[in-house]
Order: C-alpha cells, then structure tokens, then sequence
C-alpha cells in the first residue's frame, strides 16, 4: 500500500502510517501536535443574564452541565480529561511508531520540541518515505505496474469496492441496528419507542439470525434509553447481539449496549460516563432584570411551579429530585454490572460519571475488544454458525453500503465507521492499494 498527500495533520497521518511507502507532496508540510480540548464555562455569562441553573446529579465527573455552574474546570474534569487525551494520544503514538519503525518516546520528542513541519524534516525524521510532485508520483504508480501511462494504471471506484464486503445471495441474514444520536422520548435523532420498534422487528424476523448493534450516542432521556434496554434484553433471548461503537457510547448510549454478548470499540471510542444529571434553568430573574416584565406564579399546590422554569428549586424541592437521581444511578449501575458480569462495588468504582477512552475501556472490562464493525459483524455471524449471509440494516435502508455512500445522515454520524470504509480520495489499484489523502476532510477531531 502507497500513500500519498499534499500534507498532513494528525489524523491524516495517523491514517496514512499504515501504509508501506509514504510520500509527501515536494512544498507540502504537516503537522503532529497532539490532542487538545477546549472547555467553555458560561456561569459568568448567565449570573450576568439573571439565569440561574441548578444541576442535580449523581458522580463526581459527571460534567455535562458543569459549563452552566462554574467558571472554571472541576479538578475531577481535568483528571478526566487529561487521562483521556493521553490514553489516546499514547495509542496513537505506539501504531504510527509501530508502522514507521521508530520509537514512540522520540516521536513524542519531536512533536514536543516542534520538529516536525517542513516537508524535508518528515523526510529526514523517517515519517515520510519521499517527497514527490503529483506527476513524479503517477510516474511511480506507473513504474510499480510496469506500464507508461497513468491511464493504464486500473483502478476500481470506493463505491465499487465497498460493495465487495457485501455477502450474499442468502436467506439468512446479520442484522445491524443503528442507535445513532441523543436518544429521546417523543423526537430528535434517537426516539426510543421508534428504534425499540425496529429492534422488534429484527427479533421477530425469522431471517435474522444474528444482530450487531451499532451504537454511536452520547446518552439522553432516562425512560427512552430503558425502553430500548428492555427491547435488546428481549432479543438477546433469541439471537446473538454483538455491539460495536462509534464515536461515542456514553451514559444512555452505554446503559442500552451494556447487556450484548460482546462489544467492539475502537481505541478514541468515549465509553461508559455511567451518572445520571438532571439541570433546571430558571429565567424569572433574567427575565425581570432584563426584560423590565414581572413573572408571577401562582400554584395550586405547594410545589406545583417548581419545574415552571421561573424560579430556582427550594431546598426540599431539591433534596426530592436528588432522591430521584440517586435512585436512577443505582438501577443504571444495577444493569451494567448483570449485564457485564461485574459487582455492583466495582461498577460503582469506575462509574461516577467518568468517561474512558476505548483503550481504557477494554482494561477495565466496559469493553471486550478493538474492532471495526465489520469485525463485530463477522464476530455475530460466526456465534449464530452463518457461512454465508447477508447484511440488513435497522431502519431499513436501500442498501446498507449504498446508504452510506449515498450520504444518509444516521452513516454520516457514524464517524469511525465512514473512516474505516470511505475514506476521501481513497483509489484501490490491482495488487497495491494507493491513497490520496485529503487532510481538511480525513475525520473529525
């Protein structure tokens, strides 16, 4: 395999390590800098405003409506965050030292000390194989397959060679049901009730003999995610459910997978955040000062205006839903430690809302193995004993590849997926595969 870019960031790199021969444009450049995240705290803005928010919640780095209460990041947030970035950075690091043949704690070195950038320094650094214009670089192609004009070099369309991976003719079938987006009760990305739906079909289905649940959500709405458990539960009964992850399956996106005979991450896959927040807004006070306008409440009964959103809870009103939390973040760490085979102790150890990288994931038993979907999918058909099978997808698309290539908004979310099988550029060459690599476009951060 060849890779080839005009230049190169960190995940354009990353991508193109695996390549046998690396070569960069003759004037192009790049840059490996390592993982950041910036953190917004919006308190002062809203104490500005008049609005207060109070954020009811169970673990200490559970930090989704932190923004809203402080002004600066919780020490548990840091923690988090800095293990985090390292733990996928570092894995990171060891594949591109693993691929170049050099070692990590040196490229680390370089990154540190900014040596990386001109396009020589990637040459004389050993991260890049060559520097060639586009037209040395046909040049090359043509001299690999013996041939003078690039024209002559055949070359298969990504469309076309991802439909190779479909399997098929067959009547049996591996299901892959999509759980893409905040999960919700009644709209958004995922309505629970709706992929509950879809989840009964698939069990219900005669032709389906395996499911690979394929979950790329941060979390959501308490009852909706349940109802999806319940319907996975359910299905389990029947037929192997394998997950595997996107992005992200965290809080309400883990509580849903967390029962599946396997589940597939991928080393940045944000996993787990097992804490429950509930965040009240109250504009009574912004609207007063700033709209000159008096809201009055009158209620009917002693705490009927307190989710009104005009004034703040009171202590008892507080100590209730606190209650209410409480109680969730138990059942949650109830279902994760039956459904990975954990005690309750350690669940509740390693939960308290902290989020892991896929790497660490795995360490801690939240996960059982790196992989790509189409493993998970292999792994589903091997346990329901499917030589041979074709692949359907929940909701029901025109075709599971064609959706993907054609743009559908639930792939597009579906980020390490499009990076595993439509990379852009991406050109299959007889005997060796060569990719140009388009760093503005390789995945998201």
């Amino acid at each position: 395999m060849v890779a080839y870019g005009a230049s190169f960031s960190n995940g354009s790199y990353y991508l193109a390590s695996v390549a046998d021969r690396i070569f960069l444009h003759t004037k192009g450049s790049g840059h490996l800098t390592g993982m950041s995240s910036t953190q917004f705290f919006l308190k002062d803005a809203l104490d500005t405003l008049g609005i207060d928010v109070q954020l009811i919640r169970h673990g200490k780095y559970k930090s989704a409506g932190e923004m809203y209460i402080c002004n600066d990041i919780s020490p548990e947030n840091r923690e988090q965050l800095e293990e985090m970035m390292g733990s996928i950075w570092g894995s990171v690091i060891e594949d591109i030292a693993a691929c170049r043949g050099i070692k990590a704690e040196d490229l680390n070195s370089w990154i540190d000390n900014l040596e990386i950038g001109t396009a020589e320094s990637w040459v004389e650094k050993g991260l890049v194989d060559g520097l060639k214009y586009r037209d040395e670089m046909e040049e090359y192609l043509c001299h690999l397959f013996g041939t003078t004009f690039p024209e002559d070099v055949k070359t298969v369309d990504i469309k076309e060679y991802i439909k190779k991976e479909k399997k098929g003719p067959s009547s049996k079938k591996v299901a892959v049901i999509y759980a893409n987006g905040e999960i919700n009760r009644s709209s958004g990305e995922i309505v629970g009730e709706k992929l509950a739906h879809e989840i009964t079909k698939a069990r219900r289905d005669s032709s389906v003999k395996a499911v690979v649940f394929r979950v790329n959500s941060p979390g959501g709405e308490v009852v909706a995610s349940d109802i999806i458990r319940r319907e996975i539960e359910l299905l389990k009964k029947y037929k192997p459910v394998v997950a595997s992850y996107g992005s992200y399956a965290a809080s309400g996106g883990y509580l849903i997978s967390a029962a599946c005979d396997k589940i597939y991450v991928d080393n940045a896959t944000l996993t787990g955040s097992i804490g429950v927040f509930g965040m009240l807004p109250s504009f009574g006070r912004a609207i007063k000062k700033n709209l000159k306008v008096n809201p009055v409440t009158v209620n009917s009964t002693e705490h009927s205006g307190m989710f009104s959103g005009m004034q703040p809870l009171n202590e008892e009103e507080q100590a209730w839903y606190q209650q209410e939390i409480e109680g969730i973040y138990d059942d949650f760490v109830s279902i994760v430690a039956e459904g990975r085979n954990l005690s309750k102790e350690y669940v509740d150890s390693i939960g308290q809302g902290r989020v892991w990288s896929g790497i660490d994931a795995l360490k801690i038993k939240l996960a059982d193995k790196k992989g790509s979907l189409l493993e998970a999918i292999k792994d589903a058909a091997g346990r329901a004993e499917l030589k041979k099978y074709k692949i359907v997808a929940y909701p029901e698309k025109k075709d599971f590849f064609e959706s993907l290539l054609e743009g559908d908004s639930d792939a597009k979310k579906d980020k390490p997926l499009v990076r595993e099988l439509m990379q852009p550029g991406f050109k299959a060459v007889a005997r060796m595969p060569y990719i140009t690599i388009d760093s503005e476009n390789i995945f998201a951060k």
